[in-house]
């Protein structure tokens, strides 16, 4: 174990072998991610200063013996480290996510154990004859098979390494993922086994003619193929994204022998797990954790897996079912998510030092240097700031369900009968990008939200889809939505800012100022009634012939100064300041008379921290799903897909280049719904931003580590045909100084589109394959892609749209938007 503790300090994977007299041995770590069969292994993986997980990787065909060795191995590791790592059960072909997402490069599965020893990681050994299996899509596993033209099929991709040459054969109907995947694990296998001698090629099975020379190598290797390959095979089906059933099981042996009872379902709470106990919370069957109190006995503790193992044969679920195991304190990311509220102990609540002043709790908000956002994007996600909010703003208003421009002396005043469009536009190096907020009113008609709806299009399309697109729910709104107005926000409650409109007299109104600056206030109409004030806020009342300023007894000198910009903006009339204690009769009377309200210490709650996560939305397999990714990084964006990325506090939507509009619609109908079931009981309006590729903001990319803006534009290198990569006699010479560089193939987004050639018409019109369904830049050239329509013939016309030209124009936008999307013109 010391010396465990000691590799733990080098690296942030440690595996270990259980070798045939059950002792741990070090594996080299140029054989991470190589795994026996006949194997058990323990790996260590370190994600962050005190923090590291244990697993224990239980193999298929390994022994019993094994196995129990391994199990004692993990217990005696997790105890030497204090009980802080997170214990996971994975089993061959069946791993979770989590565990296939630190091997970025694939996991190799490799006939044999121990007997077999490492001969076949050994640096520089050449005498190697193995066919590799690639399946998958994101993470994406590869299997030694039987070296024979009867292992392959038409699906997947195929790695044939005879020590000195790998040859990729892809399957005629393997996906881009797993094309781009078997060239990585190629180039690694290159790289870490042969010390980069070796070389690389590629032959694409629909296309094998093209490569000549390789399909003669593995023809001598694999002889003469003999009637058609296999049919594809479907790629395993991904983890459920969410699952609504979750039961807690607390576990005792008090009476000497296990039981275990359910005590609550989701949504749980923190307060059902105490010291002295063990529980089991049950995800729907799918997996399951296991959480030890730290006051529970050293017995319960080491058992924690075995009793894991016992619940699962108990429920009769199957013996793959993924289990994970933790220790109060170090519990995991994904086990906090499923509590609808998480504390750790020790934090400091609020948003800084907390002090008293009488009864009343206090905060010190500490103040944001905008400035520090770009030089460090993790700070500009963790803040939710793009900017320091100074860029241009254009407001449109709903009316009609066309858009009308807001008069600019009304910025910032939203009334809950209305839908606006708020276009946001800052520069980064030098180069102009875009935000545009939906604001839907909480009294709004159904149809002036969808017709917002399609107006964002419209002003999407206008500006070539570079806008982020957010959607902000009355009383959601995000902190740069705050700040672009100058803390000179203000959200009625009902009505309409429409022009012509007298919304009804309700006599008094209540406003709540809430924030110390401009970045962060917000002020909020409230009921018009004494119980809605509290002792920590600014409040305003505007009556007829006065407008109150009362200032409760716990607010700060910089809330007082803001609450003065607020009432400016809503009243011209002289203010009358009124101290919390000392109101006068005809200010309760404006209320509707005196009446109990918070006047309790109140500490703002502290947002629970929870870790970001990525998933995958596709429907390339023929039936939409969405997959979770565990480590992500920016390479795991898929130009294919739509990506959902979780961040707690809201949602965003990535959506690739390539990715169709049904893909488009089923992600955010997903997304909604993901709110929903989720077990924590999240709040459905949490904000959804919708991200283009290419234009990502640093509120999003700032969840990622080491993100480079330069991805989606720079070109990679082929690798196709007889082509030799980076390897002696490949296209770099032995003495070059790219020799040594290890070469990425170029990703799908980088390949060059051809475009058919089309002749137009003599009147100047196009078929409609030229316009259906295409992205702006493989449209024809000089086509402008918000008018399609007009390209096409008067019968094309009104066979896609079912009507004429002349019927077309006299339909609203949002109406004339909604045809052109259903044909395929938008």
């Amino acid at each position: 174990i010391p010396c465990l503790a000691f590799l733990l300090c080098l690296c942030n994977h440690v595996s270990v072998l259980l070798n045939k007299n059950m002792k741990m041995v070090p594996v080299p770590e140029q054989a991470f991610g190589n795994f026996f069969e006949g194997d058990c292994y323990i790996v260590l993986h370190v994600s962050k200063p005190k923090t590291c997980h244990t697993m224990g990787f239980l193999r298929n065909v390994s022994s019993q013996d094994e196995q129990g060795a391994a199990a004692i191995y993990v217990t005696q590791l997790d105890e030497y480290l204090g009980g802080s790592p997170v214990q996971h059960r994975e089993v061959q072909g069946c791993e979770s996510q989590k565990f296939k997402g630190y091997f970025k490069n694939g996991i190799i599965y490799k006939k044999g154990g121990v007997a077999s020893g490492f001969k076949h990681i050994e640096t520089n050994v050449y005498n190697i004859l193995r066919l590799l299996h690639v399946k998958g899509r994101k993470n994406v596993t590869a299997t030694e098979v039987e070296v024979s033209w009867k292992s392959f099929n038409t699906g997947d991709v195929f790695l044939l390494d005879m020590g000195k040459t790998i040859v990729q054969w892809n399957g005629p109907q393997s996906n881009r993922r797993e094309r781009l995947k078997g060239c990585m694990l190629a180039q690694d296998i290159r790289d870490r086994e042969r010390g980069g001698r070796a070389q690389i090629g590629v032959v694409e099975g629909d296309r094998e003619e093209a490569s000549a020379e390789l399909m003669k190598m593995m023809t001598s290797v694999l002889g003469q193929r003999s009637g058609a390959l296999r049919d594809a095979v479907p790629d395993d089906t991904p983890d459920q994204l969410q699952i609504d059933n979750v039961k807690l099981y607390q576990v005792s042996d008090a009476s000497g022998q296990l039981m275990v009872q359910e005590v609550a379902s989701n949504p749980l709470t923190q307060d059902l797990l105490h010291s002295d106990d063990c529980y089991i919370v049950d995800v729907g069957g799918v997996s399951l954790s296991v959480w030890k109190g730290k006051k529970a006995t050293l017995q319960e503790r080491r058992s924690a897996m075995e009793r894991a193992v016992g619940f699962i044969k108990a429920k009769n679920y199957p013996p793959t079912t993924h289990v994970e195991v933790m220790s109060e304190g170090g519990e995991s990311a994904l086990f906090k998510q499923l509590f609808k509220s998480w504390t750790e102990p020790g934090l400091t609540q609020g948003l800084g030092t907390t002090y008293t002043r009488g009864k009343i709790a206090k905060v010190d908000h500490v103040k944001f240097d905008v400035m520090e956002l770009h030089a460090e994007p993790k700070l500009a996600a963790h803040e939710r700031m793009v900017d320091d909010a100074s860029g241009e703003v254009e407001i449109w208003r709903i009316e009609n369900l066309e858009l009308q421009e807001v008069p600019r002396n009304t910025y910032g005043q939203f009334y809950g009968g209305d839908c606006y469009l708020v276009l946001y536009t800052y520069n980064r190096a030098n180069k102009p990008e875009y935000i545009l907020y939906m604001w839907l009113g909480r009294h709004a008609t159904q149809d002036e939200i969808t017709a917002c709806a399609y107006q964002a299009v419209n002003l999407d399309n206008r500006y070539n889809g570079a806008p982020v697109q957010v959607r902000v729910t009355m009383g959601k709104e995000p902190r740069h939505f705050l700040a672009i107005f100058k803390g000179r926000l203000i959200v009625h409650e009902g009505g309409t800012g429409k022009p012509g409109i007298v919304n009804p007299d309700t006599g008094a109104k209540l406003f709540q100022v809430r924030g110390t600056n401009e970045i962060n206030t917000k002020t909020t109409e409230v009921p018009a009634r004494a119980s809605s004030l509290n002792s920590n806020d600014v409040f305003l009342l505007k009556t007829d012939q006065v407008t109150y300023m009362w200032y409760g007894k716990g607010c700060s000198g910089d809330e007082r100064e803001m609450g003065k910009v607020v009432g400016d903006v809503l009243s011209k009339q002289d203010k009358q300041i009124v101290m919390e204690g000392q109101e006068p009769p005809q200010f309760w009377v404006a209320l509707g008379g005196k009446a109990p309200y918070a006047q309790d210490k109140r500490l703002e709650k502290e947002v629970p921290l929870h870790s970001p996560r990525l998933f995958e939305c596709s429907n390339q397999t023929g039936q939409f799903r969405m997959t979770e990714v565990a480590q992500f990084t920016q390479d795991d964006l898929d130009e294919d897909d739509v990506m959902l990325l979780d961040t707690w506090e809201e949602l965003f939507l990535w959506i690739g280049n390539s990715a169709n509009q049904d893909e488009t619609q089923e992600a955010y109908t997903s997304t909604v719904q993901y709110l929903k079931t989720h077990p924590a009981g999240r709040d459905p309006e949490t904000s959804i931003i919708s991200v283009k590729q290419g234009y990502e903001p640093p509120t999003f990319t700032g969840w990622f580590n080491a993100w480079d803006s330069h991805k989606w534009s720079v070109s990679g290198m082929s690798v196709g045909g007889d082509g030799i990569d980076g390897a002696p006699g490949g296209p770099f010479g032995e003495n070059s100084p790219q020799s040594n560089k290890p070469q990425t193939p170029q990703s799908p987004s980088n390949m060059r589109i051809e475009v058919s050639p089309f002749k137009p018409t003599s009147s100047g019109t196009l078929s409609p394959e030229f316009l259906l369904n295409k992205n702006p830049k493989e449209l024809p050239q000089g086509v402008d892609p918000n008018k399609r329509e007009e390209y096409l013939t008067d019968a094309d016309f009104e066979s896609l749209l079912g009507c004429s030209r002349k019927d077309f124009q006299r339909l609203p936008k949002w109406r004339q938007s909604d045809l052109k999307k259903k044909a395929g013109l938008f």
